[in-house]
């Protein structure tokens, strides 16, 4: 059976579900032996926590799933994950980050949806500082202060363009899905749309209504969706970009900057 992604401490205590511990508690994690807490499988099932949850990937690169879509954490991003809201993870890579948990009801003015933020150097240092603090105990002054700006750095983060929404059109999501398990397919959109059983017109308006983009954004947000994935187990570029039906390693390393602003190399190494 598939583990969820709870944060046991050395004291064994699940500080997801800890409704009595501070208002705040951060936590390092790594898949080493010695580590606070242990992020030690690939893949953890549906779930939910008590407490609101920011995470921080350092190394590697974690995909949340919501029934609302799909988000991806490359190196030195955030993804927020409200209190109690259903989520599935996979992990690719050695795992490297951070983790704040907020108590529910510290989290007004947090983002009320799950979502990718940019990570500021105030954010980054005081976590770390935070992870030093003895999670039994109350807050001390000083730290209820630092522990307020960390809250305020987070609303105030920006939003990151690394979501995948998925349609709920029964055959909408035919089509999604397995483009999702084959995203460099040759298939043109009239073969996706004879493929949902549907006209090209039909597609066209249903994927934009349903997920806010066309079928060419979204089919390329699937495509970089799956080349971070294969970037992040250290795959190479040319590897990347034949899984994806590009022409030459150019062709997909010009698509990954007009998404990102970077190459793929220096996406994943100077992201900070």
């Amino acid at each position: 059976m598939a583990k969820r992604d709870d944060a046991r401490g050395t004291d064994g205590r699940d500080y997801s579900e800890w409704s009595e511990g501070p208002w705040l508690i951060a936590v390092r994690g790594d898949i080493a032996p010695g580590g606070e807490y242990r992020l030690g499988v690939r893949e953890y099932e549906w779930h939910h926590h008590l407490r609101g949850q920011v995470f921080c990937v350092e190394a590697g690169l974690i995909h949340v799933q919501t029934s609302h879509g799909s988000w991806l954490l490359p190196p030195h991003r955030a993804g927020w994950m409200p209190a109690g809201v259903q989520h599935k993870v996979g992990i690719s890579g050695r795992l490297i980050g951070w983790t704040l948990f907020v108590a529910p009801d510290a989290c007004d003015g947090l983002p009320a949806h799950p979502c990718v933020i940019g990570i500021s150097e105030v954010l980054q240092a005081l976590a770390r500082r935070a992870a030093e603090w003895d999670k039994r105990e109350a807050l001390a002054p000083e730290q209820e202060r630092i522990a307020t700006v960390i809250r305020d750095e987070i609303a105030r983060a920006p939003r990151e363009p690394l979501h995948l929404p998925m349609p709920r059109d029964a055959r909408m999501l035919r089509v999604t899905r397995a483009l999702l398990a084959e995203p460099g397919s040759p298939r043109t959109l009239d073969e996706w749309a004879a493929f949902g059983a549907m006209s090209p017109r039909t597609m066209r308006r249903l994927i934009l209504a349903e997920t806010g983009l066309t079928f060419a954004q979204w089919r390329q947000q699937a495509q970089l969706t799956h080349a971070l994935e294969m970037l992040a187990r250290g795959a190479g570029v040319t590897d990347v970009a034949d899984a994806l039906g590009y022409a030459s390693p150019s062709n997909f390393i010009a698509m990954f900057r007009r998404a990102f602003g970077d190459s793929p190399a220096r996406y994943f190494s100077n992201r900070r």
